[in-house]
């Protein structure tokens, strides 16, 4: 099972995906396995070998507002409740597509860094569709949260460097 860990007070703190899914609930396990993804990457990326980021000295700037990603991220890093983190929709990248536009993520630690994309084939355009839909009915929520499952364990079954590209700041 692969964790994510990060420092706090001289010691290393582990969170499965399965944690984040408590803390934030049943509403949006995709949202929150790219938040876990998003990470797993990251950190790979900003830090040396073996090294474990201090949880409250990461940073996290993105222009995908879901709440999954959100809230994994807070119970990883606190970086909402310690006003680190920040949506900020002029970070989307039209030229993807709408399917990836929103899907961009910067993360910084220890003064460097990385800007992360997500790549072809994660978020299918029904999803896109539901998502953004005014007045959806019963049957487009069964069928949003089918969407959101199915897009969790897309994500979760991949390897970070499969779902997340490194991108030009």
């Amino acid at each position: 099972m692969t964790l994510i860990e990060v420092r706090e007070l001289g010691r290393t703190i582990a969170y499965s995906f399965e944690d984040m899914m408590k803390y934030h609930g049943p509403g949006s396990p995709g949202g929150v396995a790219h938040a876990f993804k998003v990470m797993e990457r990251a950190f790979a990326l900003l830090t040396a070998d073996g090294e474990v980021p201090a949880r409250r000295e990461i940073v996290l700037r993105t222009s995908f507002g879901g709440p999954g990603a959100r809230d994994g991220f807070e119970l990883v890093t606190r970086a909402v409740s310690g006003e680190r983190y920040t949506v900020d929709r002029s970070l989307a990248r039209p030229e993807l597509g709408r399917e990836r536009e929103r899907f961009v993520f910067e993360v910084s630690y220890g003064g460097r860094s990385v800007t992360l994309v997500l790549r072809d084939g994660y978020v299918p355009p029904e999803f896109i569709d539901l998502a953004r839909k005014d007045g959806r009915s019963a049957a487009d929520d069964a069928r949003l949260d089918e969407l959101k499952a199915e897009m969790a364990e897309r994500v979760m079954g991949a390897d970070a460097a499969d779902v997340y590209d490194r991108a030009e700041a």
